[in-house]
């Protein structure tokens, strides 16, 4: 699977974007997918999960009630809209892809593929 997340930008503190993950491969579909971001000076963060059907999502809690991830199978992408952002949600957001069918995949290590990020920048 590669990936191709688009979408950033630069934003005022409440507005919004909607970042985007393309995907290629025939297996798109089984698997579950995640959203991390990384700030500078900073690891790499859990952001949001969506499981391989759509019907199962987590989120950190930094981001919930304001992010809201959804995938598309018939398009192979998966989406992360983002609302009422922060300065703090400056940072670098890449997109992964889980091979595992059945794991609720909330860690790094737990993804078997990333994008190559795109950067949202929000200025206060």
């Amino acid at each position: 699977v590669q990936l191709q997340a688009s979408g950033g930008g630069l934003v005022q503190a409440g507005g919004s974007l909607r970042l985007s993950c393309a995907a290629s491969g025939r297996t798109f579909s089984s698997n579950s997918m995640g959203w991390f971001r990384q700030a500078p000076g900073k690891e790499r963060e859990f952001v949001a999960f969506i499981s391989w059907s759509g019907r199962s999502t987590d989120y950190a809690d930094s981001v919930k009630g304001r992010f809201t991830i959804a995938r598309d199978n018939a398009k192979n992408t998966v989406y992360l809209q983002m609302n009422s952002l922060k300065p703090e949600d400056t940072a670098v957001y890449y997109c992964a892809a889980d091979r595992d069918l059945y794991r609720r995949a909330l860690r790094l290590e737990d993804y078997d593929y990333w994008g190559q990020g795109t950067l949202v920048t929000v200025s206060s």
